[in-house]
């Protein structure tokens, strides 16, 4: 029987913030299994990276958000002789709306991907993260921190992802296991055109590249951090509900749901 070998599971990996922590993690000497639904991006970023002298990534095409996905993700993994040390849960999508406009089952869907997903990735595999005295980085984001008019759900998701991953962190560190919620502000890559948010939705002083993003988390969750959020405006963007009534906070997200109505109009 093979040795078990421990790797990086990361999902989401096809582009942007979870291709940018592919790397991250490579360069720092980790195995990778990367998960995704396009097969030919991931197979692409894995001969780049082993194209580059680290090891050749495993690539795993699949859906999460399809039933039974997370199950036939852990067969893929044990039947290659894998555990996760890590898990990176990146896997996730917004939607640019009015909750009561949106297609429902598409917002729950969201909800399935961005939560359900994410926790059950988080907890599966828990004992070999410990064993390795690995680690769990969850990308979450800034919008968790605020409510969303006209992003609702995908605002509340990552709410959900923030607070899960704060007491996760308070509840393993004994263990010696790291649990770190990345929280990025907008950055530009495909996520923008599957939520449908125009280029200038969010102001330009705000917006990091993935791998600023990527090399803050990694460097976050090395270091134990419980909370990241990449760029100083972003930040203080963060800090706003403590400071600020909610109604006031609410009333900032209307207003840029409000501009970007008027443009598109």
């Amino acid at each position: 029987m093979s040795p078990i070998e421990p790797v990086c599971l990361i999902t989401g990996a096809s582009s942007g913030i979870g291709a940018a922590l592919a790397w991250q993690f490579a360069r720092a000497g980790h195995a990778l299994v990367l998960v995704a639904r396009r097969e030919a991006q991931l197979i692409a970023l894995a001969d780049e990276i082993a194209a580059a002298g680290h090891a050749r990534p495993v690539v795993i095409a699949i859906d999460l958000a399809a039933p039974g996905a997370t199950a036939r993700l852990a067969d893929e993994l044990a039947t290659r002789a894998l555990e996760p040390a890590f898990v990176v849960n990146n896997a996730g999508f917004g939607m640019l709306g009015e909750a009561a406009m949106l297609n429902r089952a598409e917002q729950l869907a969201m909800i399935d991907l961005n939560v359900r997903v994410l926790t059950e990735l988080s907890l599966r595999w828990l004992e070999s993260v410990k064993c390795h005295r690995g680690g769990i980085l969850n990308v979450a984001s800034l919008a968790g921190f605020l409510p969303g008019h006209g992003m609702a759900v995908y605002h509340a998701s990552k709410a959900y992802v923030i607070s899960f991953t704060e007491a996760l962190h308070a509840e393993l560190k004994a263990s010696g296991v790291k649990v770190c919620a990345l929280c990025p502000g907008p950055v530009m890559t495909g996520f923008y055109a599957r939520a449908g948010l125009p280029r200038e939705y969010f102001p330009g002083y705000a917006l990091r590249t993935p791998e600023r993003v990527a090399r803050e988390g990694f460097e976050g969750l090395m270091a134990g951090r419980r909370v990241v959020v990449p760029g100083r405006p972003n930040r203080i963007i963060s800090l706003l509900p403590r400071l600020l009534p909610r109604r006031l906070a609410l009333a900032m997200s209307r207003r840029r749901w409000t501009r970007a109505k008027r443009r598109s109009g």
